[in-house]
């Protein structure tokens, strides 16, 4: 992760970028935190939505059903299938995966999405961003052997202004993960997404305002 922070940084400098606002998710959160520990002069202020910040594994839901669905390539071609004919089965699938939810807590969160065109479009520019799955398999791999030697990354030298944000429902990325952040980044802030999975940022009634929340951060540090 140390030398993704720093290939980042790299990137900066090819386009010319001196200083920037860095906006991590889900497991962009190490390598984002060490950006921002390993070149403070660079980043201006740092967001984290849901984010890995230490030990992390495969999560407990991610059984082989799960994995056979969203990390195969004949999984997800079926996933695309099942969209096109009944979007709330992918839907269920996703929640289940990814949410520590009640079925009714799920049912409800079903009914925002599909109610909701533009979740909708999210859902479906998603699962296209993780098909294939085959060329990511190493990287997800090379995450999680990362990812296990970790206790706590050493957040607390974090000294750029903070945003953790993260969904107090989340089954894939766990809600302390989040509360660790806040409670060692100097003067950190926090937004709590209520019934938040691990995508309520974006898949949640309350996904607007954790939106907005992030969007007022950015005005305040940046303009």
């Amino acid at each position: 992760m140390e030398q993704q922070a720093d290939a980042l940084v790299a990137l900066m400098d090819t386009l010319g970028i001196e200083k920037a606002a860095l906006v991590a998710a889900s497991a962009g959160g190490p390598p984002a935190y060490l950006t921002a520990i390993r070149h403070p002069d660079r980043v201006a202020s740092l967001i984290a939505i849901d984010c890995v910040s230490g030990f992390y594994d495969m999560p407990e839901k991610a059984g082989p059903i799960t994995q056979a669905l969203f990390l195969s390539d004949v999984g997800q071609k079926l996933l695309q299938k099942l969209d096109q004919w009944k979007p709330q089965l992918t839907l269920q699938s996703l929640f289940q995966a990814e949410a520590l939810f009640t079925k009714e807590q799920t049912r409800r969160h079903i009914d925002h999405v599909l109610n909701d065109e533009r979740s909708l479009q999210f859902v479906r520019a998603f699962m296209a961003t993780i098909s294939p799955y085959r060329p990511r398999q190493a990287g997800t791999m090379n995450d999680m052997d990362q990812y296990r030697q970790y206790t706590h990354l050493p957040v607390e030298r974090i000294e750029c202004p903070t945003l953790i944000i993260h969904g107090t429902h989340d089954a894939d990325v766990k809600f302390y993960d989040g509360a660790y952040a806040y409670e060692h980044i100097a003067r950190a802030e926090r937004f709590w997404i209520e019934e938040g999975s691990h995508l309520g940022f974006w898949l949640s009634p309350n996904a607007t305002a954790a939106q907005q929340a992030a969007a007022d951060f950015l005005d305040r540090h940046h303009g």
